[in-house]
């Protein structure tokens, strides 16, 4: 199937982004027309899963059929994982709650109160290898992104897999994508209010520590804040921000950006080696880093 192509600006901050990706680089427009893309997640089934949060839609896509509904109403999801056994894991916002989708369809609640509290509105959530899960809970999927609120802070958490629910960190006013490194000694969670990327060391016992900041983004680049978030296998980090897709070293340095013909929000990495999956207001693209 052919698609839609746009060639992705590269604006290199470090030589060292030669390393990562070279020109010309070529994204294909694989959907659009949707509201506000979201959550993207390559499945074990050779499809990608991706959230239109006002259409209150899940779809999904493949290179057969194309976009067609996966799950509808979605609860206004967000973010979406998979977690080692291929279920997929869903951060709800009008739901307010961590769902995980069983083999029969039905959706089990992973988190929705914290100390008898509701959530505010999950946004992001990635499983690390013990089978644990980590969301990010801000209130923007709220009406006009505070009311009814009850809790007073935007925090980060831990699932254990036992269920437990853990408060890593109240620290960051508006938590919103994050990732491991490849080592998972480090997690790495972005702030979309202050336009700032943070750094957690991993303890033995699934918690955090050392919060700090290695990494900020500029809001004049263009349109968007620190959302989305994935890493390579060699530890880059690749961020969905102000006027595109920021790469970073795993130290913070700033290597590039991508500049996308839309606003970015989040991006997955396919089943091809290189292969990245962009969500970007009303559409999907796919573009190949090397």
């Amino acid at each position: 199937m052919l698609y839609p192509q746009v060639t992705i600006e590269i604006e290199p901050f470090s030589p060292a982004l030669d390393q990562i990706v070279r020109a010309p680089l070529i994204a294909e427009q694989i959907a659009t027309g949707f509201g506000f893309t979201e959550g993207p997640v390559w499945m074990p089934g050779d499809f990608l899963v991706f959230s239109d949060i006002p259409g209150d839609t899940i779809y999904r896509w493949d290179a057969r059929v194309g976009a067609s509904i996966y799950r509808r109403p979605s609860a206004n999801a967000n973010g979406n994982t998979i977690d080692a056994a291929g279920r997929l894991i869903t951060c709800e916002h009008s739901g307010r709650r961590v769902a995980r989708e069983e083999r029969d369809g039905n959706l089990t609640t992973l988190a929705a109160h914290y100390n008898g509290q509701r959530l505010n509105s999950p946004n992001d959530v990635v499983v690390h290898s013990s089978g644990a899960v980590y969301f990010t809970d801000p209130p923007f999927g709220l009406p006009n992104g505070r009311d009814g609120a009850e809790l007073g802070f935007s925090g980060v958490y831990r699932i254990a897999p036992d269920g437990a629910l853990a408060l890593l960190s109240d620290a960051l006013d508006g938590p919103n994508g994050l990732a491991f490194s490849p080592d998972e000694r480090i997690l790495y969670v972005n702030d979309s209010r202050r336009n700032e990327l943070y750094a957690f060391d991993v303890l033995a016992d699934g918690g955090v520590a050392n919060a700090r900041l290695i990494a900020t983004t500029d809001r004049a680049a263009g349109a968007g804040n620190p959302d989305g978030m994935k890493l390579d296998s060699a530890g880059a980090i690749f961020m969905t921000g102000p006027g595109g897709v920021w790469i970073f070293a795993s130290s913070g340095e700033r290597l590039g950006l991508l500049r996308f013909p839309e606003r970015t929000a989040n991006l997955a990495w396919g089943a091809e080696r290189g292969e990245l999956y962009v969500t970007a207001t009303t559409s999907v693209y796919r573009v190949t880093i090397r």
